[in-house]
């Protein structure tokens, strides 16, 4: 795998499912990685079975001092920021437990469970992305991965708060890549390419269905490589996982 060996990596949400396989990827490449959570003492324990090269961290990505906070004390920790993996969410289980098997439509949606998940997710990124590139620009350089869906799951029924989280976010991402045109900064999109065996998922899910979940770790290879030298300058680009080699060989050739 590639080595990383000096990069500093901030990624948000990372105590399970996708974050806890991004950042577990990045320290067996090398990199000293800083987790969040809400909860200090899940961060601080899924950190230290990372090793000496995690750190864990209580951060409400909702919570505009309360980031300027930890991506301070993050700077401090790793003196710099290199990669921001914007990762942190909430899925349909806040509002819908059964969300699989019993849709809801949305307005049987409670608006404080809107609000959270769009929070959490959309105005997460916006304000993690906001504290940290002006820091990033300063410093010379650094990466934004923004981390979102299949385009089918943003619209898919009985899916709102959780489908209009992922349109957000990567609309977003894509202003933000136009702002930072021409910059050092580059901010990619990333998405598994389909539904993953996280916590998100039903506990009703049948076993059959669960057997097709993509493994966590499918986001592993992607992540460590938009954090490697090779690729520098690559920007505005969205990622889907399931295919990444694939993606890469028609970019790059095979052997990039």
């Amino acid at each position: 795998m590639t080595e990383l060996g000096g990069t500093r990596a901030l990624v948000t949400g990372a105590t399970s499912g996708l974050g806890l396989a991004m950042a577990t990827a990045l320290v067996d490449a090398g990199a000293r990685v800083v987790i969040t959570s809400r909860h200090a003492e899940r961060a601080r324990h899924a950190a230290a079975h990372l090793g000496p090269a995690a750190v864990g961290l209580a951060l409400d990505a909702r919570n505009e001092g309360g980031v300027a906070a930890g991506v301070a004390e993050v700077w401090e920790r790793l003196g710099g920021i290199d990669l921001l993996v914007n990762n942190a969410g909430i899925g349909m289980r806040t509002v819908n437990p059964r969300f699989l098997s019993d849709p809801k439509p949305f307005w049987e949606v409670p608006p404080d469970g809107f609000r959270d998940v769009l929070e959490t997710k959309a105005t997460g990124c916006f304000l993690m992305a906001r504290a940290v590139v002006p820091l990033m620009l300063e410093q010379g350089g650094g990466r934004i991965v923004t981390i979102s869906m299949n385009e089918a799951t943003m619209v898919r029924r009985g899916f709102v708060p959780y489908g209009p989280s992922g349109a957000a976010v990567e609309a977003l991402s894509r202003v933000m890549a136009a702002d930072l045109a021409g910059s050092a900064v580059t901010v990619n999109v990333l998405l598994p390419g389909g539904a993953t065996d996280t916590g998100m998922i039903p506990d009703d899910t049948p076993a059959a269905a669960r057997e097709r979940l993509l493994d966590p770790s499918i986001m592993g290879a992607p992540i460590v490589w938009l954090a490697s030298p090779a690729a520098a300058g690559v920007h505005d680009e969205r990622i889907v996982a399931a295919k990444f080699e694939q993606w890469l060989a028609a970019r790059w050739g095979p052997c990039s």
